[in-house]
């Protein structure tokens, strides 16, 4: 591989070099098997990657303003490589992370201790379009409201932070394990040397989890996966997911509830369903509680959930505490309810809701990022060095209008790595979501997916704004 024109910058955190070119010492296996390399060989590992997702047919879905189109996501082979101790740190502060997050959710449903205590504005919890009071009063199994969550975690030159926590129908864990099949059997030589740490034991720790959060006495429950459809940009994710967890996939129509309880229609009759694992969005999962209109829920869900006949994962509600006006909170709600210290730190955030902030968003767009609160995938968002003084007028026009719907924050420099770019190593933009599962306790897979902003000087890595993917190595100790 050849590093010639690679560009490194002191203010820029490189994954694989330190700022004068040296290799860091857990990537040096990577960087020397890399520039050992020829252009065909190169081109052939990546040919190979990216046959194993067109034959696999891992797609995602990009919304345009015409129709819908599907796409497979594109795959660097290269892959970024993070030491036991990172890996430790991310772990221990996305478990402190959740361990807070999942207090909060108790709590706001409950007694709201929080709210009146003043560590989070009540208008920004109760006024919070993800807040869902119908699920007042109701006890999730073991407190455990979020038992799956996928966070964007960034480096800069200061350290990780938290972008931001997805905890509603988190998505790309299949990605994750999709890199690493197809990166494996590329570099297997390389692999073994490293000591890598394995991913694919996944589906295995989410059916665990699932099992834990299983109804009172349901020792062996039976498994659902509750899906949209085929037209749902991850389908193939909830294909994939149930077959590695040995879950039933359905739609709404395949369910019913009788008696506070949930069941499967079948060729030889009803069967009873004690878990699901719901990748269908809070406004369209019991049109007898949320969007009467949903022809992808199940009427008495939430009746049935209420009463313990079934559990569902994640509950309906916990959007409250992923929402981008929520979220500057986290490392204060980590102080009131674990009397710690966050230890991964969130990015400094300006809330719209608040007119200074509001006044000195719209006064400096030109240097920071905006974002819709309910918005997700990269959509709804300004970047404002890369922004027209056009869409900086339309922003500015929307937000006036509607202050409580946006954040900003300030452009961070994310941590760059190598990817084989038209057969040379250029730098391009990442980050990681990995991915921490919450039952009797919490547990991660060592690894994460890596997204990385493909197009050259991108800030933005979503799939759907053009942004690719990387496999994750963290290495043994």
């Amino acid at each position: 591989m050849d590093f010639r024109s690679y560009e490194l910058d002191a203010a820029v955190y490189d994954e694989m070099f330190l700022p004068d070119g040296t290799p860091r010492e857990h990537s040096r296996a990577l960087h020397d098997t890399l520039r050992g390399l020829s252009a065909d060989e190169l081109a052939t590992i990546q040919s190979r990657v990216t046959r194993s997702f067109v034959s696999e047919g891992i797609t995602f879905t990009v919304y345009g303003s015409a129709e819908a189109e599907e796409r497979i996501i594109p795959i660097d082979c290269v892959p970024r490589i993070l030491p036991a101790a990172e890996w430790q740190l991310l772990e221990t502060g996305l478990t402190q992370r959740m361990r807070a997050v999942n207090r909060f959710l108790v709590d706001v449903y409950g007694d709201a201790r929080a709210v009146a205590d003043g560590v989070v504005p009540e208008d920004i919890v109760f006024g919070c379009p993800q807040f869902r009071p119908e699920m007042r009063g109701v006890r999730a199994p073991r407190d455990v409201w979020a038992a799956i969550c996928g966070s964007d975690i960034v480096r800069t030159n200061d350290g990780f932070i938290v972008l931001e926590d997805n905890l509603r129908v988190p998505s790309g864990v299949s990605y994750m394990i999709a890199n690493r099949k197809a990166v494996k059997s590329s570099l297997r030589r390389l692999y073994r040397r490293c000591r890598v740490r394995e991913v694919e034991h996944y589906g295995r720790l989410l059916r665990r989890t699932l099992v834990e959060l299983a109804p009172e006495g349901r020792h062996d429950p039976a498994i659902a996966l509750l899906t949209p459809g085929v037209h749902n940009s991850a389908f193939y994710e909830h294909v994939f997911l149930a077959h590695e967890i040995g879950a039933e996939l359905v739609e709404g129509r395949d369910l019913l509830t009788r008696n506070g309880l949930v069941y499967m229609r079948t060729t030889e009759g009803l069967r009873r369903i004690d878990v699901i694992y719901r990748r269908v969005d809070d406004d369209f999962l019991d049109p007898e509680v949320f969007r009467a209109d949903s022809m992808l829920g199940v009427p008495g869900l939430l009746e049935a959930y209420r009463l313990g006949g079934v559990s569902l994962v994640n509950a309906p509600g916990t959007g409250v505490a992923d929402d981008k006006s929520v979220y500057p909170y986290i490392p204060d709600l980590i102080r009131y309810y674990l009397g710690e210290d966050a230890l991964l730190a969130n990015v400094p955030t300006h809330i719209c809701r608040r007119p200074q902030e509001l006044e000195y968003t719209l006064d400096n767009l030109e240097n920071l990022v905006v974002k819709q609160v309910g918005a997700s995938g990269g959509y709804g968002m300004l970047v404002g060095p890369h922004s027209t003084p056009g869409q900086r007028e339309s922003y500015a026009a929307a937000m006036r209008e509607d202050p409580a719907g946006y954040i900003s924050q300030p452009v961070l420099e994310l941590s760059r790595a190598p990817c084989l770019i038209e057969g040379r190593a250029a730098a391009r933009r990442v980050d990681l979501r990995p991915f921490v599962l919450t039952g009797r306790e919490t547990r991660l897979v060592p690894g994460a997916f890596s997204r990385v902003a493909l197009r050259e000087g991108s800030l933005v890595v979503n799939s759907s704004q053009g942004g690719g993917g990387k496999d994750v190595w963290v290495l043994d100790e």
